[in-house]
């Protein structure tokens, strides 16, 4: 399946049975089995759950009526977005909320073992920035659909102001639909006992807003989340925040890679596209060890990168490497 050869068993099997799932959403199939969850890291109590790979925009892509993926399944891709679940507490958040976050929360109850209840049974949404994969689907918490009461949106100072101050977000605040929490850089937050989110801010076009990567840390187990990044070297010289110590410092590192090289896009100069490209990170990793290469998982990637099939040549190189990409349905423990 091209994930690399890190994964558990476990893993691997409820990565099979959530792609099946997916498949039957995408598809709008009928019957479609609810995993047994008791099945895959049945001693989990801190789960971290990959609801999308793909980048803003999905696979395939609006206006494109050629693309693979309209009739093979496994070609689809939701925008990127977490799922994290506290199984002792019940509580679960959402990390970036994408224009196909419907999809994403039947897949996210399906896996977690709400599927039988009504409600959204999220306790907070933390996001990233102000481009349309990462918070567009926020308008879903409305009144014209969840009609959600008082969801806790956490967000930089930047991001905040701009849901509240322009249309439609302002509504969700006004309505008291979302409530917006404020983040600061490198400022921890406490979920539960065991259990903490940190974003960490990045270089990246901040049009709107500021943009975040997150660290989230349970009780056994750490993992870093930045989907969206204009390169390395800038988030070094202007936050003096180097990539190898991140990578050092977690258990799973899921990391942008909108583009797996410079020759991607035909008829575009790529040197105007910022986003580390999959073979500069592979390459800067490359003399590491195993057990940090392993950490690594390519995430964010466009519906041109090659990555996107899981059967592709340069799907296989990378696991050949020693790093994994993310695919929708993957499960972390962070702690049992």
């Amino acid at each position: 399946m091209g994930l690399g050869t890190h994964m558990t068993r476990a893993r691997l099997h409820s990565t099979a049975t959530a792609l099946l799932l997916g498949t039957c959403l995408a598809a709008g199939c009928s019957g479609a089995q609810t995993p047994d969850v008791s099945a895959a890291l049945a001693d989990c109590k801190t789960e971290l759950i990959v609801l999308g790979a793909g980048q803003d925009a999905g696979a395939p892509q609006i206006g494109n009526s050629q693309d693979a993926g309209w009739n093979d399944p496994a070609l689809q891709l939701y925008p990127v977005s977490l799922g994290l679940v506290d199984h002792d507490s019940g509580a679960r958040y959402l990390f970036d909320a994408s224009p196909q976050v419907t999809a994403q929360l039947q897949l996210f109850d399906a896996l977690t073992g709400s599927s039988q209840d009504k409600g959204l049974h999220l306790d907070g949404v933390f996001l990233t920035h102000a481009h349309i994969g990462h918070y567009a689907g926020l308008i879903f918490f409305g009144r014209e659909a969840a009609g959600a009461r008082d969801l806790p949106v956490y967000a930089m100072p930047r991001m905040g102001a701009f849901l509240r101050e322009n249309g439609p977000w302002g509504q969700l605040v006004e309505l008291d639909n979302i409530s917006i929490r404020n983040l600061s850089d490198r400022t921890e937050i406490g979920l539960s006992s065991g259990l903490s989110v940190t974003p960490v801010q990045v270089p990246h076009r901040d049009e709107y807003s500021e943009t975040v990567g997150y660290v989230i840390k349970g009780a056994e187990a750490s993992a870093l989340f930045v989907p969206d990044i204009d390169s390395w070297d800038a988030w070094q010289s202007e936050y003096g925040v180097s990539i190898d110590d991140m990578v050092a410092q977690v258990d799973y590192a899921f990391l942008d890679a909108s583009f797996f090289d410079n020759h991607e896009l035909v008829g575009r100069d790529m040197s105007e596209i910022p986003h580390p490209r999959v073979t500069e990170t592979m390459a800067l990793f490359a003399d590491a060890a195993t057990d940090i290469r392993k950490r690594i998982h390519f995430i964010h990637y466009n519906h041109t990168n090659p990555i996107r099939d899981p059967n592709s040549a340069d799907t296989r190189s990378v696991a050949e490497a020693g790093f994994n990409i993310a695919r929708r349905g993957d499960r972390i423990c962070l702690g049992n």
